[in-house]
């Protein structure tokens, strides 16, 4: 053999080994590993505040509040599960295994074993609030009616359908609601507690009563809106409707 291809060829060995231990103790520096610090497996990923906002308003997206005790929800969470409660509470969850989870607690410590609890059940696309509700804060305020629309199916003329809005005060300082109106006569608003402390919230009741003006003015599809005033400046008035159809029994 030649000497040349022998010295050649055992500079070549001795490279490759030391450069497959510098791989292995500089896994950063590894170009076959592509992962992220927000990515902890296929299913669970960690992302920021900012992230996560966008996500919220996002369509067809599931936002889950798991912190104990219950806490004032970011405006828009679809349901609220103890961290600790997931297998038991899995009627509450998205059908759709499919569907993107949103996850988030006060600082971040629960909703992590919420979302192995939750990847664990065959979901895929979960996303986790990285510091929690409490970072979530300082870069999402915010004075909400939600949700934005609900549908109260079939009304019957004659009978009062009932639903309830929420209204969030998700900002550092009180607010008051100055006002409530609707639309329509048929329609009628009140609220639990006019005044709101600092990322607190209260229960907005309406009913809705079709045969109140003893016409047929709101039979069929309808769609009534609810007006909320405030004295916060960034957040004078707020909407929300619901749609029904209303018919007559033969």
């Amino acid at each position: 053999m030649n000497k040349n291809f022998a010295v050649i060829g055992a500079i070549t060995i001795i490279t490759g080994i030391g450069l497959s231990i510098y791989q292995k103790q500089n896994p950063s520096n590894n170009n076959s590993i592509n992962t992220s610090q927000y990515e902890k497996n296929n299913v669970v990923k960690v992302i920021s505040a900012q992230e996560f906002a966008k996500l919220v308003k996002t369509k067809n997206t599931f936002l889950l509040d798991v912190h104990t005790p219950e806490q004032t929800h970011i405006p828009d969470t679809d349901a609220f599960i103890p961290f600790d409660k997931i297998k038991e509470n899995t009627d509450k969850l998205p059908q759709d295994l499919s569907t993107p989870i949103l996850i988030y607690c006060r600082s971040g410590g629960m909703s992590q074993q919420a979302s192995k609890e939750i990847a664990s059940l065959g979901y895929t696309n979960i996303y986790e609030l990285e510091g929690g509700s409490d970072v979530y804060k300082e870069s999402n305020v915010n004075v909400s009616l939600t949700p934005n629309t609900k549908n109260l199916g079939t009304v019957t003329y004659g009978d009062i359908a009932t639903t309830t809005f929420t209204f969030t005060n998700y900002s550092p300082m009180p607010v008051k609601i100055t006002r409530i109106s609707t639309s329509c006569g048929c329609t009628k608003a009140s609220v639990k507690k006019e005044k709101l402390e600092a990322y607190e919230s209260t229960i907005i009741n309406v009913s809705f009563d079709p045969a109140v003006h003893k016409d047929d003015t709101d039979l069929g599809e309808l769609t009534r809106t609810i007006y909320i005033e405030t004295d916060n400046p960034n957040f004078p008035s707020l909407e929300s409707s619901f749609t029904a159809t209303v018919i007559k029994e033969k």
